[in-house]
């Protein structure tokens, strides 16, 4: 039984699958088990931040792995390695985030961020924003897409609200003093790529000071250099109570994170939260050695300025199919590409599949592009070629269906 039969015959497959089986990567390109090469600008959802199999993330591995993996009585005893992410992390946290816990997922981080809004602030109400996506568990999906999502999985999680996308107004009808946080994504990821604009997010960060509720920012696929800021907070010009982090801290092995400042964190006493994995020393290995080449190899300002290459190649392609490419989003190395249709949108990923360029197909129509940061110019050249020829196909296509 090969790879696919014997997915397709034990797995639960819970999405869409495309035919392919990928055995290894080599920075931005990845190989399938017949040897074909694709061209990575999904990075795994942007968790690949340095790429595959980059050798600052295997010499950590190794190293570490070769010490100790797991401390005993993890959370009890006291570890360099987590000592020594802790203290790079202080570089690099924005406003007055001092304290942080280490999670092993961006869902993890996200659940016990909220939890412990709750905790700390006696209040019962979290304001999400629609479109949002905070993860799979039970806790973050109640707050993620909208009340129509968070039905769908019952019993439903009490207590939380959604304001639409950008609507101030509507947010602040759904303010009161039970309301413990709000919980915004500075770009919506699944959402679309939508980007919060400054003045709204500052908007929102100032409401929650006027009603004493907290501000948790997700930069779970923001964070760690994507959008061309360290955080995506730095460029919107909010000081977030809570930040979650995920994805690209690690570069691709499993670890997460939040933050609170210290008047929050004065609220949360012994056994309000825990994990058996979190902070272990393998991970905390790779995500400090993770950080400290993005810091020492000012990767933020890379990833701004190879993200304005790839825009403009966007642009381009948006001008030369105007009907099937409604609209360009995002920025740094995160972008959306805003199709007429979701069947649009499969069709696309299929060609590009098929042509040697891997991107993700997102909800509302969107085709989402998230390269790894170390992705080269010549890499961006090529994949902007890519795409256009697909969409030529694409439009060929059509033209026969008519």
């Amino acid at each position: 039984m090969n790879t696919l039969e014997s997915e397709d015959s034990f797995g639960l497959t819970v999405c869409h699958k495309f035919p392919v089986a990928i055995e290894r990567g080599q920075g931005s390109v990845v190989w399938d088990v017949n040897g074909k090469a694709y061209l990575d600008f999904t990075s795994g959802w942007g968790v690949t931040s340095l790429g595959h199999a980059h050798p600052v993330v295997l010499n950590a591995l190794n190293a570490q792995a070769a010490r100790i993996m797991q401390n005993p009585n993890s959370g009890f005893t006291y570890s360099p390695v987590r000592a020594r992410l802790l203290n790079r992390l202080q570089q690099v946290l924005p406003g007055d985030l001092c304290r942080v816990f280490f999670a092993n997922s961006g869902a993890e981080a996200n659940d016990g961020a909220v939890k412990l809004a709750r905790k700390v602030t006696g209040r019962t109400t979290v304001i999400a924003i629609s479109g949002s996506f905070h993860g799979r568990t039970l806790g973050t999906l109640s707050l993620s897409g909208g009340q129509e999502n968070a039905a769908r999985y019952l019993p439903q999680v009490p207590g939380n609200l959604f304001a639409p996308f950008g609507d101030m107004a509507a947010l602040e009808s759904l303010m009161s003093d039970q309301v413990a946080a709000v919980i915004l994504e500075p770009v919506q990821g699944e959402g679309g790529v939508r980007e919060q604009a400054a003045e709204y997010a500052q908007a929102v960060a100032a409401l929650c000071q006027q009603y004493g509720a907290l501000l948790i920012a997700d930069e779970v696929q923001t964070g760690f250099c994507r959008t061309g800021s360290f955080f995506a907070v730095d460029a919107l010009g909010i000081a977030p109570d809570i930040l979650t982090m995920g994805k690209g801290i690690a570069s691709g092995f499993p670890f997460a994170a939040f933050a609170l400042t210290e008047a929050v964190a004065a609220g949360v006493a012994k056994g309000d939260h825990g994990g058996t994995y979190c902070g272990n020393p393998l991970g905390c290995a790779v995500a400090d050695a993770v950080l400290e080449f993005l810091l020492e190899n000012d990767i933020a300002a890379e990833v701004a300025r190879k993200g304005g290459i790839l825009h403009a190649g966007l642009q381009q392609l948006q001008q030369a199919y105007p009907d099937m490419v409604r609209e360009i989003r995002g920025r740094g190395l995160l972008f959306g590409l805003q199709m007429a249709s979701d069947e649009q949108v499969m069709a696309l990923t299929g060609i590009c599949l098929e042509a040697g360029l891997m991107v993700t197909p997102t909800r509302n129509a969107v085709l989402r592009l998230i390269p790894g940061l170390l992705v080269s110019e010549a890499e961006i050249a090529q994949a902007l070629g890519l795409l256009h020829d697909a969409l030529a196909h694409l439009q060929g296509q059509h033209r026969d269906a008519a």
